[in-house]
Parts: C-alpha cells; sequence; structure tokens
C-alpha cells in the first residue's frame, strides 16, 4: 500500500513520529485486508476550521469533527472490481482528513497520547475507506471489533 501524507494546518506540530506511527497503522490495515502494493491512500491533517468546511460541504453539518473519509470508490456500484487510474496499475482506495486540533483535544480527554489519537483516527478512517461504518449497532460493533484488534496487534491499547 502507497501511502501519501500532507499537512494543511499549522496549529499543532505534527512530527515525523506522528506520521510514521500512522503509516504503520494504515500499513497494518493494509496488510489484514490483503490490499497489494498498487494501492494508494492520502492522509491530510487539517485544522477544525477546515475540516467543519469539509464536514459543511460534503455532509451537511457545519462542525468540526475529528476525521472524514473520502473513497474513492464509493460511487462506483457494488461490482466488487477494482477500479485504476487509467493507463496505470495504481487503484486509489480514498482520501482522509484528519483534524489534529480535535485530536489533540480527544486525546487529552481520553488520557491518551495525541500520536495513539492520530493512529486511531487514521485507522478508523481507512476502515471506512474499506466499506465499514457505524449507522447501526450490528456495523458498529463489527467496526469496533476491527479497531481493537488492529490496535491490539500494533500494540497501540487505549492507556
Amino acid at each position: 500500500m502507497q501511502i501519501l501524507m500532507g499537512n494543511q494546518q499549522e496549529l499543532i506540530p505534527v512530527t515525523k513520529e506522528h506520521e510514521e506511527l500512522v503509516e504503520k497503522v494504515l500499513l497494518e490495515v493494509g496488510r489484514q485486508f490483503n490490499q497489494s502494493e498498487n494501492v494508494e491512500l492520502s492522509v491530510t491533517f487539517i485544522d477544525n476550521t477546515g475540516i467543519r468546511e469539509l464536514n459543511r460541504t460534503y455532509r451537511g453539518i457545519d462542525s468540526a469533527t475529528d476525521v472524514l473519509s473520502f473513497a474513492f470508490d464509493e460511487d462506483s456500484g457494488s461490482t466488487g472490481e477494482i477500479e485504476f487510474i487509467s493507463g496505470s496499475d495504481t487503484h486509489i482506495l480514498g482520501d482522509i482528513i484528519i483534524s489534529v486540533e480535535t485530536a489533540k483535544l480527544q486525546a487529552a480527554d481520553y488520557g491518551h497520547s495525541l500520536n495513539r489519537e492520530l493512529g486511531f483516527l487514521a485507522l478508523h478512517g481507512a476502515l471506512h475507506l474499506l466499506g465499514f461504518d457505524h449507522n447501526t449497532e450490528e456495523e458498529t460493533a463489527v467496526m469496533r471489533k476491527w479497531e481493537e484488534k488492529i490496535l491490539l496487534d500494533l500494540q497501540l491499547p487505549r492507556d
């Protein structure tokens, strides 16, 4: 799996350690869900103002949130076929947008590090890109099971 990262906020420093953990988490998601090296996703770190604007524009919710995911294949139907960029063998899974501002607040609320919270949010976003959701109790239970499994496999349990 190929992971592209960008930082579009300046409020809270995103360190090399943060980026390395996010990459480690996403590579583990890719491994556990048999994603090939031809799969690409992006992670963008943003502030609350930026994520609020995206949330309002794309979800009709006028408030900041912690993470948004935009699946490239979301509207491609249920054929199960992987779509590739014309002329290449790269499959774009989608984009994960993380509010570092909200992540820092949540980390403090949960009593763990910003590093761990960014890892969790990247994992949560990646699961959405893979088709998981939490609109029903059943969906939530399945998604939480995967989140807990992967975090434990990476030795990143809630502190």
